[in-house]
């Protein structure tokens, strides 16, 4: 009898190793910046075409996914990296967070534009593409008598103060590229005088890139800096708005890989392969993700009207440099929150001054008043990093990683800290003489 009690215990332990072991073979775990509308829809899909499989959403910022995927245990790692971010995935890759296998759909093309859709040693795959831009509520924009933009410069012009909306780089992966874009095509010191300028003109800084996006649907904000699907997919959605590519814009690919140590290896690939194929391309299509396919050919059955990277009606001027955007992905977004995010206040008041001074000076000669409006925007549009230092390789050290030792904490600290004093007294002077050039004017 003990014996044969025994020999069951046995046996269902077996069979309980067996059935837990099956599990985890059966659970798939992607990390990934897309929102809920996508997700859900390639997650029904996958588990639809294979029974027994349970597919499990991590949804972080880009950043933050990058964190997850760096910190989890060998033996926890998610399976699947996606998002869409190119210079993410070099993070990734430089942190040897990927694994390299070939999973190339021969029907995508090597490049888009001069941009290659597949990274070429196969750490990972171009899933969609991607342009940046700005949408607009137009209800909004009719009721504040606001012209459409066209280009980025458009949004650092007065009538647009206090009507549109940013995320931070450092919360948005697709908020990174965006910033990046215009810092590759107008050039380090133009490129952030630039921004300044339209962060000056923003009525906030959102915590989530969604919620740019959001705010404009809901006629919170007037114009949002974006990704294209947000655009796209809330006009398809119903909402009452419209989205541009500016010409200072890039077509990269979102990009999906498979994580070193994946739990799921073998179910990782399955699945990269499905968005890759016609059927998981076709997904893109629809109205709650409108994503740009990869493969040419599907665009013969996209809807009327959808923009097309492969036609030639989309020219971008700028060949994004992703090994450029790596070098300082995480300085430009310490720069933007020290600069930008924690001190947007005292740059919306400096701005609305300068308009101010701006407005009154208008068809008036006053040599002097002039002067300290142009000194005013100097103090407020002008980046504490000139463009020499971002070409020193020991000063992007300090931000190749975010794990650093005290030595290098301890000065990056120092740096960021002082970052924030300069901000906020240069804002500050710029607000005083936009002040002092308007009591100047008669």
């Amino acid at each position: 009898m003990r014996s044969s009690r025994l020999l069951q215990i046995v046996v269902a332990a077996a069979f309980s190793v067996m059935a837990s072991a099956s599990w985890a073979q059966q659970q798939l775990t992607i990390v990934t910046s897309f929102p809920k509308e996508l997700t859900t829809i390639y997650k029904a899909a996958f588990e639809a075409r294979n029974p027994g499989v349970k597919v499990e959403i991590l949804n972080r910022g880009t950043s933050s996914a990058i964190a997850y995927t760096r910190e989890a245990p060998d033996n926890n790692k998610p399976d699947i990296f996606w998002a869409s971010a190119p210079d993410a995935f070099e993070v990734l890759v430089a942190g040897n967070l990927l694994q390299k296998f070939d999973g190339k759909n021969p029907a995508v093309p090597a490049k888009i534009g001069a941009y290659p859709i597949n990274d070429p040693k196969g750490y990972y795959y171009g899933q969609a593409l991607a342009g940046y831009g700005m949408m607009w509520n137009t209800r909004y924009m009719k009721a504040n008598k606001l012209p459409e933009p066209k280009e980025w410069a458009d949004l650092i012009k007065p009538v647009y103060f206090s009507h549109a909306a940013i995320s931070s780089p450092s919360r948005s992966g697709t908020t990174h590229l965006t910033v990046e874009t215009i810092l590759q095509g107008e050039g380090w010191e133009k490129g952030w005088g630039q921004m300044l300028q339209i962060a000056g003109n923003c009525a906030a800084i959102t915590e989530r890139s969604f919620g740019v996006p959001d705010g404009v649907n809901n006629g919170q904000f007037g114009i949002g800096l974006v990704i294209d699907f947000f655009g796209l997919a809330a006009k398809a959605s119903g909402f009452p708005v419209e989205f541009v590519y500016p010409s200072v814009t890039a077509i990269v690919p979102a990009n999906i890989g498979l994580v070193a140590n994946a739990r799921n290896p073998e179910m990782g690939k399955k699945f990269i392969a499905f968005t890759l194929s016609e059927e998981g391309q076709q997904l893109l299509f629809d109205p709650k993700i409108s994503r740009l396919p990869v493969l040419p050919a599907l665009y013969a059955k996209a809807p009327q009207g959808y923009p097309n990277p492969f036609s030639g009606k989309i020219k971008p001027k700028v060949n994004f440099d992703s090994d450029i955007s790596k070098s300082r992905y995480y300085l430009v977004s310490a720069m933007f929150d020290h600069t930008i995010t924690f001190r947007h206040k005292e740059l919306v008041a400096a701005t609305r001054a300068i308009h101010d001074a701006e407005k009154k000076l208008a068809g008036k000669n006053v040599p002097q008043a002039r002067k300290l409006i142009d000194e005013a925007r100097e103090y407020a549009y002008t980046p504490l990093v000139k463009a020499d230092k971002v070409k020193d390789k020991g000063f992007l050290d300090l931000f190749s990683t975010t794990k650093r030792d005290a030595m290098r904490t301890k000065e990056m600290t120092a740096l960021e800290e002082y970052w924030g004093r300069e901000s906020r007294k240069n804002y500050a002077k710029a607000e005083e003489l936009a002040k002092q050039a308007g009591a100047l004017i008669k």
